[in-house]
């Protein structure tokens, strides 16, 4: 990261998780949905216009957001790098996510982003997603992904709205360290558990996680934050770490120990995977490569145009 640094929120889960990362950084925040609601914040904003259509596709929101271009140059001109939070299964997320990156990278800005993945039984949305990720990553220095669907997979007893509790949780802990740490180039898997008392357990589900999005060959490397780490012994801490490098079996695996306090204990992992992750499958021409496919720099989008044209019988 290089300062000035602005974060970036996008629809109206970007938006808030945006507000809180600024607070935890430091820097500025900029919003920007095509929701009202989701801007009624006293921060540089953006409003992507889809109305009179009270129900837009992802597809319109995106076309409109190309008029809004010049006025997103303006506002990301004066900084370094570029801090992307997307709710990948919402529309705006989804809609606007490629076209911020796009721009970004465009600039020549450094930019992160943190890309939220749908649950699975949101089959609508998966597609959508599945497209928006992959554009995004082309786009991105590095991306982190957090997969909700992975943290219900490994604990069926959650609601939705618990499992997005944890999940942003654990995305705001690795956010409130990127000054003091590194992340690897490269496409990320971010893994947590419940809090528990016991932070081994954690761990283990937090790898149970893992396992839902990738295969433990393509991991190069892991950053494993124990929250309330703190007051647990060093010898426990020494014997998750040594875990993680046995389980990962690559000797060219790199394993590095954050340990921040907390009231409550968990293991948030984050992990640089290489090679095919189960989000690549959401779209099922995904495995075309992009120098194949003509409309590749274009993201699909369908523009509002009103015309009066005299019905022909």
């Amino acid at each position: 990261m290089q300062d000035p640094v602005l974060v970036v929120g996008l629809g109206g889960a970007g938006c808030r998780l945006a507000l809180e990362a600024k607070e935890k950084l430091g820097c500025d925040c900029l919003l920007i949905s095509n929701d009202a609601r989701d801007l009624n914040h006293d921060v540089s904003k953006i409003l992507i216009n889809t109305t009179p259509i009270l129900n837009p596709s992802t597809y319109l929101i995106r076309g409109v957001s190309f008029g809004a271009k010049e006025s997103l140059e303006s506002k990301i001109d004066k900084y370094s790098t570029i801090i992307i939070i997307a709710n990948l299964a919402g529309k705006s997320g989804a809609a606007l996510s490629p076209v911020v990156s796009h721009i970004s990278k465009e600039m020549g800005k450094n930019v992160l982003s943190f890309g939220i993945m749908p649950f699975k039984f949101e089959k609508d949305k998966i597609f959508f997603s599945g497209v928006s990720l992959k554009r995004l990553k082309a786009s991105s220095d590095c991306t982190v992904i957090i997969d909700n669907d992975a943290l219900l997979d490994s604990n069926p007893d959650l609601t939705p709205d618990s499992c997005n509790l944890i999940t942003n949780s654990a995305l705001l802990q690795v956010i409130s360290t990127l000054r003091d740490s590194s992340i690897p180039l490269q496409t990320n898997i971010l893994s947590t558990s419940k809090d528990i008392t016991d932070v081994e357990t954690s761990l283990r589900d937090s790898i149970k996680m893992l396992y839902e999005d990738a295969s433990p060959n393509g991991i190069k490397s892991a950053l494993m934050y124990v929250v309330g780490g703190n007051k647990v012994p060093i010898g426990i801490l020494n014997s998750m770490v040594n875990t993680i490098s046995g389980i990962f079996g690559d000797d060219s695996t790199r394993v590095s120990l954050s340990v921040t306090g907390g009231d409550s204990s968990k293991v948030v992992l984050l992990t640089s995977i290489e090679g095919e992750t189960r989000f690549d499958k959401y779209d099922p021409l995904g495995f075309i490569p992009k120098e194949n496919v003509l409309d590749w720099e274009e993201p699909d989008a369908s523009v509002k145009i009103d015309l009066e044209l005299e019905q022909i019988e």
